[in-house]
């Protein structure tokens, strides 16, 4: 089995070379992921929810810091710098994800970072106004579910 910290340590070393298929092999089978807008993504659609951010990602960058795990659960802290597609603005997310292993892989993740700062820098003076409101969180959610499903449309190697 794979050290945990080592685990969580390249996905993550993966992800800054935007290396999606580096990324999934990290995962299990039967991963589950989340986070305030992608929610309970199963299996294939959290592979490919990661292959789609790696390939939009034109100017992303990726940092990570206080990689911890124990081998059933682990934890780190990652920066996302980016540009927002939809609006063009400058993005630096803050995310906190928590994992846990299921033989030497990723079984279940889930990131969690401020919807509100996060929509302020992504979509202006309508996320910084009505960020905290459900109907833009349902919105933003919306549309990246669409997004999602028509990649995976356009990748049938994601499609059963």
């Amino acid at each position: 089995m794979e050290d945990a910290n080592l685990l969580i340590e390249k996905f993550y070393t993966h992800f800054q070379k935007k290396d999606w298929k580096g990324m999934q092999s990290c995962y299990h089978d039967k991963v589950v992921f989340s986070d305030p807008v992608f929610q309970n993504l199963k299996g294939d659609e959290a592979r490919a929810m990661w292959h789609m951010l790696a390939i939009a990602g034109k100017d992303l960058t990726i940092t990570f810091t206080n990689i911890k795990a124990n081998g059933l659960t682990g934890s780190c802290d990652w920066d996302a710098h980016y540009t927002f597609s939809r609006s063009g603005r400058k993005v630096h997310n803050i995310i906190h994800a928590e994992f846990e292993f299921s033989e030497g892989k990723i079984i279940r993740h889930r990131d969690r970072f401020n919807f509100w700062r996060w929509s302020g820098m992504a979509l202006g003076i309508s996320g910084t106004l009505l960020g905290w409101s459900g109907i833009i969180r349902s919105k933003v959610r919306t549309t990246a579910g669409n997004n999602l499903k028509k990649f995976m449309t356009e990748h049938p190697e994601y499609t059963p």
